[in-house]
């Protein structure tokens, strides 16, 4: 029964039941209140959305949830105690090291250190071991909250002169929260789990790195180690392999050994590609062609270069000016290279005069954009200066709108499938904070992609999965953001779907409606691979570099046992050449299992070999990339087998649609 002297609670659990409690009581009590298990499970609570102490007591009503170290919502938890385990760690073994921040990244933590001598890989096995037992310890996690002059006091007193800057930022007069793990003190926002011991042992140290203070070139160098950890060794061992099946994988190491493509100082952020990755390049421009064309898209191609009044027109001057490469020519006009093909679209659109019957206007461009990037930030084919955006924008009116994003989704899901993409996650990204139009054109749009997230949801087959990004939205515009799974588990933000109110507006385009009335088009920006570039990087990765045989560079090596064969590996060469295929020989005096070990290194993914036996027999052996196998079998039996294999996706459904009528 509620204590009269205080005030009721009335708490919402996740099963929908609503319960009645007394201000003050915590997240622990109401764990043990529900039993025992729960209660010794339990690492924190969820209060309206907030992750909380569990420790802390309630002061408000609203929607509970009990956190318990298997939920997800617990790994940031670990991460975050397993950093302040690590600074203990650190100081224990080395009490003059200062610290100064430790927070929790993707997939792990990291802490920065100010440290006379850098660590190295033997210090990290001492922390660890240093780590596992101050786990062992099983110490509370207690909070206290003080004023900031008191915590000043107290890390000057310690030496973490780290810890009083930080201090001096926050405003005078406010409370800070301090976090201590038996002697050893941290500032800390929290929140944490109840003791050390709940960290557990599925984490480990995995680099050091150097790191300024504050990110400044101007302040000290610090020593960063970086570490991960997870709720158990099953899920550590996971990710341990991801990572190194990523290093395998990287396709910056398979580009070099597949001879797909280089990059050079000289022009940081750009391809130079070579002749076998152009020809992945152009396999897949060439299907994405198809497929944009059979959905109703005319293809077309906006200028390279622009004069600054077209982009500032458009916006883009003012939100996207310090990633725009721009030239002043003799004459004193300043034009800048396109970072993207939108403005261009629209100005083919308002060529002529258009009616409310030619909507919705579908243009597609395999444009080239250029867009400055850091230094620091470019990563291969995964992060460039120049690529290919494999960009389209529907105009239509506001009534065709819903209609037209789901077209647009069937379209993405089917290229997504034909590259075995099968599980998609669609966010939809909201307003942000620094955005054009108004708030009524904000929820107008908003609503409608709400509406078309339920359905294409609905009519998904369990493939698509959904989220919202708060606050994620283009300025211009609410946007789907499409996430693919590779492989080995890692997600990749790949197309988007952008409806845009504004641009129509600021170029003044307009189309005529069924009452001779000039109406503005909505304009929806949509991408698929969104660089080519990025999603042949994405798919040397998911594949190992094994690509399916419709897109390999070179589908075929035929290679010869003997010389005496070579005639007959020429002609093998010539016929499947001309049954469409992408075919190299290697007559050279090497022997056979050295061209198969060369051949399999660059991902051929069938390699011929022909020797005095098959020539005589007109056969050929065939050994597929990643067996150690040969199938032999005819000349004109291995014609059929492999080019009905590099038919593409697209045109094997059409090929089989039409047989099939």
């Amino acid at each position: 029964m509620a204590n009269p002297a205080q005030s009721p609670l009335s708490l919402e659990f996740p099963d929908g039941s609503v319960r009645e409690f007394d201000s003050g009581i915590t997240g622990a009590q109401i764990a043990e209140g529900i039993s025992k298990s729960l209660a010794k499970k339990s690492v924190a609570y969820v209060l309206n959305g907030e992750l909380t102490d569990l420790a802390e007591p309630i002061g408000s009503s609203g929607k509970i949830e009990i956190v318990t170290r298997t939920d997800d919502q617990a790994l940031e938890l670990i991460r975050h105690d397993c950093a302040h385990v690590l600074a203990e760690a650190v100081q224990e073994i080395w009490p003059d090291t200062k610290v100064t921040i430790g927070p929790v990244i993707e997939n792990g933590f990291y802490y920065d250190f100010d440290r006379d001598e850098p660590f190295t890989p033997e210090d990290l096995e001492a922390i660890e071991k240093k780590m596992r037992q101050i786990i062992a310890r099983n110490l509370p996690f207690e909070k206290r909250v003080v004023s900031r002059d008191e915590a000043r006091v107290l890390f000057e007193n310690m030496g973490e002169n780290y810890k009083v800057e930080l201090l001096d930022a926050i405003p005078e007069g406010e409370d800070v929260k301090l976090y201590s793990q038996g002697e050893w003190t941290d500032l800390c926002r929290g929140p944490h789990m109840p003791s050390t011991g709940q960290v557990g042992n599925a984490f480990k140290l995995m680099s050091v790195a150097g790191a300024y203070w504050r990110g400044d070139s101007d302040n000290q160098m610090l020593s960063r180690i970086y570490g991960t950890a997870w709720a158990d060794e099953k899920q550590l061992k996971q990710y341990l392999f991801m990572l190194e099946e990523a290093q395998k994988r990287d396709h910056r190491k398979l580009g070099r050994e597949m001879d797909l493509f280089h990059f050079q100082e000289e022009g940081p952020g750009v391809v130079f590609w070579h002749g076998k990755g152009w020809k992945v390049f152009q396999s897949l421009v060439n299907y994405m062609r198809r497929r944009v064309e059979e959905h109703g898209y005319e293809e077309v191609n906006a200028p390279q270069i622009l004069d600054k009044a077209l982009w500032e027109q458009s916006g883009h001057w003012g939100w996207y000016r310090e990633n725009m490469f721009t030239t002043v020519t003799e004459d004193d006009r300043q034009f800048a290279i396109k970072p993207m093909n939108c403005p261009g679209h629209v100005q083919i659109f308002k060529n002529g005069l258009r009616s409310y019957r030619e909507l919705p206007v579908r243009l597609a461009e395999f444009g080239a954009v250029h867009r400055y990037e850091p230094s620091g930030a470019l990563h291969g084919l995964l992060r460039v200066r120049g690529f290919t955006q494999d960009d389209a924008h529907v105009f239509c009116t506001e009534e065709q709108l819903e209609a037209e994003c789901l077209r647009i989704n069937d379209l993405m899901m089917s290229v997504y499938a034909d590259f075995g993409f099968e599980e998609v996650l669609v966010k939809l990204a909201t307003r942000p904070e620094k955005r054009v139009g108004t708030d009524a054109m904000w929820d107008h749009a908003e609503g409608i992609l709400r509406n078309v997230l339920e359905k294409m949801t609905a009519e998904s087959d369990g493939r698509i999965k959904t989220g919202i990004n708060e606050g994620e939205g283009t300025f211009y515009g609410p946007k789907f953001e499409y996430t693919l799974k590779d492989a080995i588990g890692r997600e990749w933000q790949m197309g988007t779907t952008q409806v845009d109110f504004a641009l129509p507006e600021r170029f003044s385009a307009f189309y005529i409606d069924a009452n001779s009335n000039k109406k503005q088009p909505v304009m929806v920006h949509r991408a698929i691979c969104g660089s080519i570039e990025r999603f042949i990087g994405i798919l040397i990765e998911n594949y190992a570099g094994h690509f399916p045989l419709w897109i390999a560079p070179i589908q075929a090596v035929i290679a010869t046992i003997t010389s005496e064969a070579d005639d007959y590996g020429e002609k093998v060469a010539e016929t499947l050449r001309e049954a469409g295929l992408r075919v190299d020989t290697d007559f050279r005096n090497e022997k056979i299992s050295y061209k198969v070990r060369e051949h399999s290194l660059a991902k051929v993914p069938a390699i011929i070999a022909i020797g005095a036996r098959e020539a005589e027999q007109g056969t050929v052996s065939i050994r597929r990339l990643g067996s150690k196998h040969q199938t032999s079998m005819t000349l004109e039996e291995a014609v059929t087998s492999l080019t009905e294999e590099a038919i593409a996706p697209d045109v094997r459904r059409k090929r089989d649609a039409k047989a099939a009528a």
